[in-house]
């Protein structure tokens, strides 16, 4: 069975096929009696425009692709939602894909979306670098979110991840904490060196030597069968994220650790769930959906916009005390 087509709608709705075109698009004004006839002519034949015809016509396909590295971790949704939502307002639908950290679907799904001519990317990527990341630079409708690449000059909207992190662990030594383990996201990883940077500084200001950093991953999993590998307690376990020490928290219960009375423990997200969390987790806040919001208005920007010009949109993140840190008492001998 054909498609119904243009010329149908009209003979239909009585009209013309340029006046059914001028309402289908948008083009020109159409008085809003002939618009009603056209619409049901329409919704009464089924018809839908060649989007590829039209797009081709226009320039434009109102369509804006998202890469995001694990659709599993409720911190990336929450960054797509962010940015439907503002993209939903200027009338840009949004194609998702998911790569699952696996660099080779990174490209794939690249090249999909680059086919299928899509008006703009925001790309969150995996967090290695490849030749595929490096070309990239030359794409100028791109916005990194919650990544930077070194030496790639392109629009970024991320938070501060150093100073997050620098500000999390002063609130753990001051509360007394002298010994730390950081169980970190993957090496290499933009947010999970940046972290560790922020880690690492707070420490050395405050001359503290006994800590270890492991690399593992974003995700429960990771922290779970880190934590139950942990040959010695520290005073805390500062996490890379919520996921994370959401697996720690329990797998610590497990071996019958009590979070905070033994050790404290702490994520980086503020996940809608961690206030919910048995114990609720202290964390750092960051804007997530406000991440995916300003990414998705920087690049409506960019793509009407023939004057590109490089932003670099910083948020910034806030500490979040709950129930997984406790004052250390000091040792007395």
């Amino acid at each position: 069975m054909k498609a119904p087509t243009m010329k149908q709608v009209a003979q239909m709705a009585g009209v013309s096929s340029s006046t059914v075109s001028r309402v289908i698009n948008h083009s020109a004004p159409v008085n809003e009696d002939l618009q009603k006839k056209v619409m049901k002519a329409v919704e009464a034949l089924g018809y839908s425009p060649d989007q590829i015809a039209r797009s081709l016509r226009k320039g434009k396909t109102n369509v804006v692709g998202v890469i995001i590295p694990n659709i599993t971790n409720p911190f990336f949704p929450v960054i797509v939602k962010g940015a439907e939502d503002y993209l939903r307002k200027q009338n840009y639908l949004i194609m998702l894909g998911n790569s699952d950290f696996d660099l080779k679907m990174e490209k794939k799904l690249f090249n999909t979306l680059k086919a299928k001519n899509v008006d703009g990317l925001l790309f969150v990527g995996s967090g290695g670098r490849t030749p595929f990341i490096d070309n990239l630079e030359n794409r100028k409708k791109i916005v990194f979110v919650d990544r930077i690449y070194e030496n790639i000059e392109k629009n970024y909207v991320i938070v501060d991840n150093i100073k997050g992190m620098n500000d999390l662990v002063n609130y753990l030594l001051d509360l007394n904490h002298k010994s730390f383990v950081m169980i970190n996201g993957k090496k290499r990883t933009y947010t999970a060196e940046k972290r560790r940077e922020g880690f690492e500084l707070a420490l050395k200001n405050a001359n503290i030597s006994q800590y270890e950093i492991i690399y593992s991953g974003y995700s429960y999993e990771k922290g779970y069968e880190t934590a139950l590998s942990l040959k010695e307690i520290p005073d805390a376990v500062v996490c890379g994220d919520d996921m994370i020490a959401f697996g720690v928290i329990d797998a610590l219960k497990k071996r019958g650790i009590n979070v905070p009375e033994d050790v404290s423990v702490t994520g980086f997200d503020d996940l809608t769930f961690s206030s919910k969390f048995s114990p609720p987790l202290t964390t750092m806040h960051q804007p997530i959906y406000e991440l995916g919001f300003e990414a998705a208005k920087l690049l409506v920007k960019i793509i009407n916009d023939k004057q590109i010009k490089k932003n670099k949109i910083i948020l910034p993140t806030t500490l979040v005390p709950r129930k997984t840190t406790a004052l250390r008492l000091k040792k007395t001998s």
